[in-house]
């Protein structure tokens, strides 16, 4: 068993404290939208929802700054809306969250034309997922956030993501020492490969008992979590990792399947299956109907 990267340097924290969301959303999604391509092909469309929380990304519109090079794949229309607006929408129906940060990157001016009181926009996108996230606690601490404040952090691009499965995560995290993420057991055999005569071969069977698939949103104090991307580096891939370099243990929540990343070009499709698949009833509740048309009733909370 390796050493962790870095020796606890934290004590025990206490469950109280508030609760903010982050998505970073500064990157292009390459791997969904191929440099040069215009648009992922098209899907049925439906309609979408709302958030406040802490969200890197902008709903798409004619009225909208134009973004130079490819459109980012957070932008692209899933289901009829751009597929952050959906990730926004779980957000919105979670109300112990106490605001939303949307971090894009220099320059990104997207979400001018859409300027409201339950999300703010700061450009603190840098060049890794990790940079994004650092830049976008630091403003929540110029913001009045608290080093000891919970943040959520979540992927823009996980657009299936529910207000359940938030909620579900705060309640199982609130009281932890650490935190901890959503997270979905993996079903499939585990296979580990070689180059073999006519391709790729398999090598060996993975035991799957124990391995899990990480998923966001990913809660943790903001000051540990500073401090462990800060000391870890701009490399670290998910904000558990970098709490587990750190020697810690974050909880493990599940997820579910349907928590997935939209990462190439298929899953737009898969995404806009599943949205349909579930009426958009969080959609229709809080937007009362066709975008725009936005449902005022008490305590709900509204992009638009």
């Amino acid at each position: 068993m390796t050493a962790p990267l870095l020796h606890p340097s934290l004590t025990p924290l206490s469950a109280q404290g508030r609760f903010w969301a982050l998505v970073p959303c500064a990157g292009v999604g390459s791997r969904a939208v191929p440099a040069g391509a215009g648009s992922p092909p098209p899907a049925q469309p439906v309609q979408a929802s709302t958030v406040a929380a802490f969200s890197p990304a902008a709903a798409l519109s004619a009225r909208a700054p134009a973004v130079a090079g490819p459109l980012p794949k957070q932008y692209h229309l899933v289901a009829g809306h751009p597929m952050v607006l959906h990730t926004l929408a779980a957000f919105a129906g979670v109300g112990r969250l106490l605001g939303t940060l949307v971090a894009v990157a220099p320059g990104d001016r997207f979400l001018d034309a859409h300027a409201h009181p339950a999300f703010f926009v700061v450009e603190c996108g840098g060049p890794t997922r990790a940079d994004t996230v650092l830049g976008g606690l630091k403003a929540l601490l110029e913001r009045g956030a608290q080093p000891g404040d919970w943040v959520l952090v979540h992927d823009a691009a996980r657009c299936l993501v529910t207000s359940e499965q938030i909620d579900a995560l705060i309640d199982q995290c609130a009281g932890d020492s650490v935190g901890g993420l959503l997270a979905h057991k993996l079903a499939d055999t585990l296979k580990t490969s070689i180059d073999g005569p006519g391709g790729v071969r398999v090598a060996s069977t993975v035991d799957r008992s124990d391995k899990w698939l990480a998923q966001t949103p990913q809660m943790f104090r903001i000051g540990p979590l500073m401090e462990a991307i800060d000391k870890v580096g701009s490399n670290v891939t998910d904000e558990a990792s970098a709490m587990e370099a750190m020697g810690f243990h974050p909880r493990l929540v599940p997820g579910g399947a349907q928590n997935f990343k939209v990462t190439y070009p298929d899953d737009f499709a898969l995404a806009a299956a599943v949205l349909a698949q579930r009426a958009h009833s969080t959609t229709l509740e809080r937007f009362g109907g066709e975008r725009g048309q936005v449902n005022t009733a008490p305590g709900k909370k509204n992009l638009f």
